[in-house]
């Protein structure tokens, strides 16, 4: 959406008030009531928006300050050079323009660069004299930090005193970097007394570390740790060390201060030296050579991710020349030469602009909003539904709203809260409809149902939407038949039902728009390719309501054939495992219905062959047992991992709770992985599931 510049002030103003709200709470009072995805992206806007309207910039801005006011139970310590932060971008066409920029106005050559893993923890400094560590402080607003040089000491990777390399390494390092270090100048630095050296690094916590104190604070029924950083932060700022050494914290060193002095030219060499003077750096930090390598350097370690012992949201990366970080010198708070490349948030904020009302397959209208573009997860996501009248009061969210949207794993987008902060009075409520948005019939309210329903039996974006689903991936699976494809078939007259697409020939689709000879073949072989299935597709590609594909599964599994099911009692419904009376009742009613029945007599006439279910009892390890799957696995389909869990006589659930046995982690795991952690279930890789297989 193009702004005004009225309307971009207004919105800017909002933006800061909300962001200083929300980092006060988090800097100052160690308090989070926003997820740090929703929060990068709110401030991400007001970054994107104030270089667009760059004379709306003002000092006070959260853009030009780094974080919040040292607490008062600690002496302050001014440091010697700003501790700064550095903008973020979400994506490689992102970098890209931030290397245009560089190249435009300050860089003629080629840049290379330097990328640090970037850590969830508290940046901290160590002043060393002679070689001892004098005080160690945090950053605090970015000037002026807290000394908390008691609570430092007690980390086992921070050295009490620096390591003094001996000639042998201060000669290889020579060697090694000849050409581009001052030798000289490099000898007069490290010899003994070592004199004035500042590190700067990051204070974490360990996955495992953090996992044991949330389970020691949920022993106490004490506040649990929304997230390492706040743990860390909250270490940190112990008054007696004795809490701090508990937990058993950690650090990586970043960046050696001062660096001209040392006769080095480069911030990979800083790194390298860091290591020669006893200080623990990230040795998967990486020398990327140009843009490229460092897109490839951001994405293997997303994909690692989860396999790390810590807690990571992206990389940072420095233009590796010192000179030319030096010449690119400081915008604001933020240096030009080094810029945080966070990977795709599970969460971002964004405008709802209007909502419109789909109709289902059941008939049922779900609201669905439409908002601003915005990368969630990867991806750039516009629509989400909000479910139900009852969600859209729950959430209380208007068209106009700045809501806060997540997307987990494979989960869709789904709108979880409003920020309440940015409303400007200008937002108006969401019109509930009486009609059908697609034929204009009433719409009604079931007994004890949240969802609104269309009363046409025959509306047409019910037949639309029980065809889609009957070809959909988790049913018949046929390739070639998207949703403009069944439309065009329903409205040319070609088919009334799913049942009609395995009377079509060639000689149907040639004449039809977006069809020739060779396309109309490939839809018609990919059609017969899908007459025989399997009996739990079958069921739920029927679109029967209350049916997923699970409850499909349970059904096969305990009837063995469709002919069971066509002669089940209301009864022999409710005996079936994992099904309540709702269910039996939906089901008794859909198979008892003489239509639905004649559907799927033509079905059966047409050629469409349904296989009984055979439940393989060689080897039922798995008998009893219920598994969650969550995260992309890359050695076979979420599909046909859940096959193989039934083939063992295992049950697979889309959501975790007490009852569940196992939860299956893939790459990017989303919310189930945490809920499991919480409840102490058992979490396996996918290496180890396929062992298990």
């Amino acid at each position: 959406m193009i702004m005004t510049k009225k309307e971009a002030h207004q919105r800017i103003e909002r933006l800061r008030k909300t962001i200083d709200h929300h980092r006060y709470l988090y800097h100052v009072l160690d308090r989070q009531e926003m997820s740090d995805a929703a929060h990068d992206s709110l401030k991400h806007e007001l970054y994107t928006l104030e270089q667009q309207f760059p004379d709306l910039i003002i000092s006070s801005s959260p853009t030009q300050r780094v974080g919040g006011a040292p607490l008062k139970q600690f002496s302050k310590v001014v440091h010697r050079s700003p501790m700064l932060s550095m903008e973020d971008i979400f994506s490689s066409d992102e970098l890209s323009e931030w290397e245009a920029r560089l190249r435009k106005r300050f860089v003629s050559g080629a840049l290379d660069y330097y990328a640090e893993i970037k850590m969830d923890g508290l940046a901290v400094s160590l002043l060393y004299e002679n070689g001892a560590l004098r005080v160690g402080a945090t950053r605090g607003d970015g000037k002026v930090g807290e000394d908390v040089t008691h609570n430092l000491k007690t980390i086992e990777a921070i050295p009490l005193v620096l390591r003094e390399p001996s000639e042998k390494e201060v000669t290889a390092f020579i060697r090694r970097w000849s050409g581009s270090v001052n030798a000289d100048s490099l000898r007069a630095r490290l010899c003994a007394p070592l004199g004035t050296i500042e590190v700067r690094g990051e204070v974490f916590m360990a996955k495992k570390v953090f996992e044991r104190l949330n389970r020691e604070q949920e022993r106490k029924g004490a506040p649990l740790f929304a997230n390492p950083r706040n743990a860390s932060a909250g270490s940190i700022r112990q008054l007696d060390s004795n809490v701090t050494a508990s937990r058993q914290l950690d650090f990586f060193g970043y960046a050696l201060m001062d660096e001209e002095t040392f006769g080095i030219t480069t911030h990979q060499q800083a790194h390298e030296l860091l290591m020669l003077l006893g200080i623990k750096t990230n040795r998967k930090d990486a020398y990327c050579s140009n843009r490229d390598a460092v897109i490839a350097y951001h994405a293997s370690i997303q994909k690692a991710r989860e396999r790390l012992g810590y807690w990571t949201d992206g990389i940072v990366v420095m233009v590796n020349d010192n000179e030319t970080f030096a010449r690119l010198g400081v915008v604001g708070k933020t240096p030009r030469g080094a810029i945080a490349f966070k990977f795709p948030g599970q969460q971002a904020t964004t405008v709802v602009r209007e909502v419109n009302f789909q109709v289902g397959r059941t008939g049922a209208l779900t609201p669905v909003a439409t908002f601003d573009p915005v990368v969630v997860a990867g991806t750039t996501v516009t629509h989400a539904t909000l479910h139900n009248i009852d969600e859209i009061e729950r959430l209380n969210v208007n068209i106009g709203d700045t809501v806060i949207i997540e997307k987990a794993g494979d989960i869709i987008p789904k709108v979880i809260s409003v920020v309440k902060e940015m409303r400007s009075g200008k937002e108006k409520s969401i019109p509930i409809p009486h009609t059908c948005p697609i034929c204009a019939s009433p719409v009604i309210r079931r007994e004890g149902e949240v969802a609104l329903y269309c009363s046409n039996a025959n509306c047409f974006a019910k037949e639309r939407e029980q065809v889609i689903h009957f070809v959909s991936r988790k049913a018949f699976d046929i390739d070639g038949l998207g949703e403009k494809i069944v439309e065009q078939l329903i409205q040319e007259g070609l088919i009334h039902d799913a049942a009609d697409l395995f009377t079509l020939t060639k000689g149907d689709l040639e004449p039809l728009e977006r069809f020739a000879e060779k396309s109309a073949s490939n839809l018609i072989a990919a059609i017969d390719a899908r007459r025989t299935i399997d009996l739990p597709r079958f069921l739920y590609a029927l679109g029967i309501r209350h049916v997923g594909e699970e409850t499909a599964h349970d059904l096969a599994k305990y009837f063995g054939t469709l002919e069971h099911i066509l002669h089940a009692t209301h009864d022999d419904f409710e005996a079936v495992p994992n099904i309540g009376g709702a269910v039996a009742t939906s089901l008794y009613e859909y198979f008892r219905d003489p239509k639905n029945r004649r559907y799927i007599e033509k079905l059966i006439q047409n050629g469409v062959v349904i296989k009984s279910y055979v439940r393989q009892r060689q080897s039922l390890v798995f008998s009893e047992k219920t598994f969650v799957l969550t995260g992309t696995l890359t050695s076979l389909t979420r599909e046909q991992a859940q096959e193989k869990i039934r083939e063992r006589g295992g049950d697979v659930s889309s959501s975790v709770s007490k009852e569940t046995d196992y939860v299956v982690v893939g790459q990017d795991p989303g919310s189930k992985y945490e809920k499991a952690k919480k409840l102490g279930i058992s979490i396996r890789s996918e290496e180890d599931f396929l062992k298990m297989l």
